[in-house]
């Protein structure tokens, strides 16, 4: 069967292609009654503008990207539905990609964004594993066209593009606390890789929390994972075996908890009662583990709507200011007083 075209919708009308074009284009040169009859038929005839041949004309398709870093992980999960839905109701639809936690996957996605036209980005960046505060060539190349572009999640320090980023001091402060009041001392942390901006951030947090809760910053109990699950098993194993035996953790994200959850679970070790943990990142998982986990989490609704609204105006030509949520800590039942029974200052 052979699609409607505009022939056909002004033939039905019983006015010029031309008009009928006007009308279907929102031009407000058409008079009310043509626009009635032209809409009357469009609807009979089922008539679908074609998208592609009206960005042509006007440049603007009405569809932005999005390049969230692991499609597996739920957080990342969770923001991109967060966009995809604020995107939506505002009419524009998303095309959404994969970096995989790798800056050549994310290259390749920016290339194929940038021949398909589409009217901006939205982008968790992946800074360069050797260089982790520089953009990639093509991300470079993506900036230089003009490309409407915003960050959310993450940011690349020294490139000028709007942010919307979350802050975990004060949740990491609050969870130190509670953490110190049960007694803990030797406090372990599994961070992200040196590439991702989250990573340094909650790493930095991390230190800092220690320092104000009068703790000793010991890079001993430090562990470098990649934000993926199989990290966090070595990380769990690391941790096992650690000779200052720490009793409580804070991981940086969910899979990497997940995964040392997992061995932890095959170990006989209890959270809770045997190793309090906290992770980052408030996904079902770690709600439905029996105990469920204490998180800091992030407003992932509000972030991916700012990301959207910082998108539009950069569409618009007005460059928004960078915005940063603040994280919470919410404690849940894998806390619990540590087992030495140190004292409490």
């Amino acid at each position: 069967m052979n699609a409607i075209t505009i022939k056909d919708v002004a033939k039905a009308a019983g006015v010029s292609s031309a008009t009928a074009s006007r009308v279907l284009s929102g031009h407000p040169a058409t008079s009310p009654a043509s626009r009635k009859k032209v809409e009357a038929a469009a609807n009979e005839l089922g008539f679908v503008p074609n998208a592609q041949a009206r960005s042509l004309r006007s440049t603007k398709t009405d569809t932005i990207a999005l390049l969230i870093s692991d499609v597996r992980n739920p957080y990342f999960s969770d923001l991109a539905h967060a966009v995809e839905q604020q995107a939506h109701a505002e009419g524009i639809m998303t095309f959404i990609g994969n970096a995989n936690e790798d800056s050549a996957q994310q290259d390749d996605f920016l290339a194929a964004m940038l021949s398909r036209r589409v009217d901006g980005l939205i982008m968790v960046p992946q800074g360069l594993t050797e260089d982790a505060e520089r953009p990639s060539d093509m991300l470079r190349r993506l900036i230089d066209s003009g490309t409407p572009v915003v960050f959310v999640d993450r940011s690349l320090a020294g490139v000028q593009v709007p942010s919307i980023t979350a802050s975990s001091t004060e949740a990491l402060n609050e969870a130190i606390a509670t953490l110190k009041g049960l007694g803990h001392r030797a406090i372990a942390f599994i961070g992200g890789p040196a590439h991702a901006s989250t990573a340094r951030e909650r790493h930095r947090a991390f230190d800092a929390a220690l320092e104000a809760n009068a703790l000793e910053v010991d890079a001993s109990l430090h562990f470098t994972g990649d934000f993926k699950s199989g990290s966090g098993a070595r990380a769990a194993r690391w941790l096992i075996e650690h000779p200052a035996q720490p009793t409580a953790v804070i991981i940086a994200d969910a899979p990497m908890a997940i995964g040392a959850l997992t061995v932890w679970r095959e170990a006989g070790i209890t959270v809770g009662e045997q190793l309090s943990v906290i992770t980052f990142d408030e996904v079902d998982a770690m709600l439905m583990h029996d105990p469920p986990i204490s998180t800091i989490s992030h407003d992932l609704s509000g972030m991916g709507r700012a990301a959207v609204a910082a998108l539009r105006a950069v569409m618009a030509g007005q460059p928004p200011e960078p915005e940063e949520f603040i994280s919470h800590f919410t404690q849940r039942e894998s806390l619990a007083p540590a087992r030495t029974g140190a004292a409490v200052d």
